[in-house]
């Protein structure tokens, strides 16, 4: 599910005063601009970051000779739909069972995926802060299934102990997250699976971007504007996928529960595609990140606009509502005026290797 909405979201507390009998009481002027701001700024760096993340990882699976697993238009196209068969499906099971204990299940899982996904962001960081004098050994972890010519892999991880205290550390605020579920954690663990999406989530063509933004602009208006299905699930939804920040945090400092958020998606689904730009930039061996910068340029507008059409209406908005046509319009339009659109999307990551069959033929 790629949850993509951008709200501001009152707890009823009427002893911290945000709600009383259900009616919001508006923030600070100052709160909203620092809760906006922040948002603001946690969801570029994670594109930002990602996309330099990704030309390495992209640079190491070639190098290696790894075929990645990238999405087809195919792909593309059908993503919108099963995104809203899940999407419509927790919505029901919010409805049918308790959020209490299904949310106790999604605490665990992305306990564990969390844990993971920010070990793996500051875990290199870690090592190198740890001293020489540690007695580090290896380890290579390999389980497989099969014998013989159908033997294979099912996991083939090598780690040492640096990456076990890493992960040791990363635990630890995995804990601080089981345990009081407290913003700050929460924020740790998204931007964790926002760089980690980012780099490791592979758009080969700009065409199979487009069509995927394409789609997910129509998910995004239809579930948010046509139904409360979204803002529902949400709110509801006691699990990092989405960004938060306290608009009341200059009265109630870290235990400010009044909060306005951004759905993961908004920043991964751009993301990818800004990476995407990022990669081609690099393959024209131009000495210069023009189209990326074009991309990364569109999304702060598109989310300055989000945040403004949001503050200003009072209203839940669809964010890729103005992200989709700005990220795909301004780098499109650039390559229109410097001649590259057919170089633009022509351009694979990983193109397939013809058979020998096919090199046959073409002889």
């Amino acid at each position: 599910m790629a949850d993509s909405t951008l709200e501001q979201v009152a707890p009823i507390d009427a002893e911290n005063g945000t709600s009383v009998n259900g009616t919001k009481i508006p923030a600070t002027p100052e709160g909203m601009a620092i809760a906006y701001g922040s948002l603001f700024l946690m969801a570029i760096v994670p594109i930002f970051i990602g996309s330099f993340r990704s030309v390495t990882f992209h640079k190491e699976q070639k190098d290696s000779g790894e075929k990645p697993e990238t999405m087809t238009h195919k792909d593309a196209a059908m993503f919108p739909i099963i995104a809203s068969c899940a999407l419509f499906g927790i919505y029901i099971v919010f409805k049918i069972f308790s959020k209490e204990y299904i949310n106790l299940l999604l605490t665990a899982y992305f306990f564990l995926l969390g844990v993971l996904a920010l070990t793996h962001i500051v875990g290199p960081i870690i090592s190198k802060l740890i001293p020489p004098s540690f007695p580090n050994k290896d380890y290579h972890l390999i389980l497989t299934q099969g014998k013989g010519d159908k033997k294979e892999d099912l996991m083939n991880y090598e780690f040492d102990r640096k990456d076990l205290v890493s992960l040791g550390l990363c635990a630890v605020f995995g804990v601080w997250y089981l345990w009081k579920k407290h913003w700050i954690a929460n924020n740790l663990f998204g931007l964790a699976f926002s760089i980690n999406g980012v780099e490791l989530l592979s758009l080969n063509r700009v065409s199979t971007g487009c069509i995927l933004l394409g789609g997910l602009f129509i998910y995004d208006i239809f579930w948010v504007f046509g139904t409360n299905v979204m803002v529902t699930v949400a709110k509801s939804f006691e699990a990092p996928i989405k960004l938060v920040f306290p608009q009341d945090l200059l009265q109630h400092g870290l235990a400010a529960n009044n909060f306005a958020m951004l759905g993961l998606g908004d920043i991964v689904i751009p993301g990818i595609f800004i990476a995407l730009l990022l990669r081609y930039d690099v393959s024209l061996k131009r000495n210069s990140n023009l189209y990326f910068y074009a991309g990364f340029v569109a999304y702060c507008l598109g989310l300055g606009t989000t945040i403004f059409i949001m503050h200003f209406f009072k209203h839940a908005q669809p964010a890729l509502l103005y992200l989709v046509p700005a990220c795909l319009g301004i780098p499109t339009a650039l390559a229109l005026v410097k001649g590259d659109i057919k170089s633009m999307f022509s351009y694979e990551d990983h193109a397939e290797q013809p058979t020998k069959e096919e090199t046959s033929k073409t002889k």
